[in-house]
């Protein structure tokens, strides 16, 4: 299989990300409803985290057991610095990412032009509703990024095996991955709380989320590196462990601690589902 037939396949698994995105658009769901949606997108990611730390630790644990062979822990140290540095710059990156984001809201215009407008104009009442409709955007935008890397790692995976000539495998990869990506759009708006995205937004997130899994399929098409897939494996999981607490800090607000495990066993379902059909799928 040619570089430019694998990157067509990895952008259609890329590409039903997009399939999940307009629920985000719907706007008959209650407050409550979507505070559930959003406890469900953190069950996702929380199977999405389990996932990709499981994928780390493979490697990490085959070059230990190489290590009580040869002797040489080398490569063992390195694996592991890229699996825990990758975790600490996923969480806290993503962490500055969302503040730096914050910061750049732009001022709420004083009425008729006066700095000493009375609070009766509703100009506060503006400026809290547009702070709290921005933030639920930050938030998802910070799950299509965590996502985003994410599909890098599953992107690594399609573009290895069909360099390796494991063309079968590399097919049931790209199919598996389009099905699990088609949950991980509705992952993306589960947390708008309310706000109702533009297209454009939409597509933008779609992009960040979904893009990845081309360049990953790519840059796996020509360079084979465990330590770099562990690294993409723990920066996506340092990013989804950040974003799933900034969910449940949201959503634990809004509904029953039944209601919350309830969502996260339905997401975490959801996830294990799709990836029993690529296990399923690849015999």
């Amino acid at each position: 299989m040619s570089a430019s037939h694998t990157a067509l396949l990895g952008l259609i698994a890329g590409l039903t990300i997009f399939l999940g995105l307009p629920i985000g658009r719907m706007q008959s769901l209650s407050r409550r409803r979507r505070a559930l949606l959003s406890v469900i997108s953190a069950g996702i990611l929380l199977f999405i985290f389990w996932d990709v730390m499981d994928a780390a630790h493979n490697l990490i644990s085959t070059s230990l057991a190489t290590a009580r062979i040869s002797g040489s822990w080398g490569e063992v140290v390195l694996r592991s610095a890229m699996l825990f540095g990758g975790l600490a710059l996923g969480a806290f990156g993503l962490g500055f990412a969302e503040r730096w984001l914050m910061k750049r809201r732009p001022a709420c215009p004083i009425a008729g032009g006066s700095s000493l407008a009375p609070p009766s104009t509703g100009i506060e009442a503006a400026a809290i509703a547009e702070q709290g409709e921005r933030a639920a955007l930050t938030v998802a935008m910070l799950i299509a990024i965590a996502i985003g890397l994410h599909n890098f790692s599953e992107g690594l995976a399609i573009g290895v095996s069909a360099r390796a000539g494991e063309i079968g495998l590399a097919t049931t990869l790209i199919i598996g991955f389009a099905l699990h990506n088609a949950t991980e759009g509705f992952g993306i708006v589960g947390p708008l709380d309310g706000v109702h995205p533009s297209w454009r937004w939409l597509a933008l997130v779609g992009v960040i989320g979904g893009g990845p899994t081309v360049l990953g399929t790519l840059i796996g098409y020509r360079v084979s590196s465990p330590p770099l897939e562990v690294a993409f494996y723990a920066l996506a999981a340092g990013a989804v462990l950040y974003v799933v607490v900034q969910i449940m800090g949201m959503s634990i607000k809004r509904l029953t601690p039944q209601l919350v495990l309830l969502g996260l066993l339905v997401g975490f379902s959801v996830g294990m589902a799709s990836d029993l059909i690529i296990t399923y799928a690849g015999g």
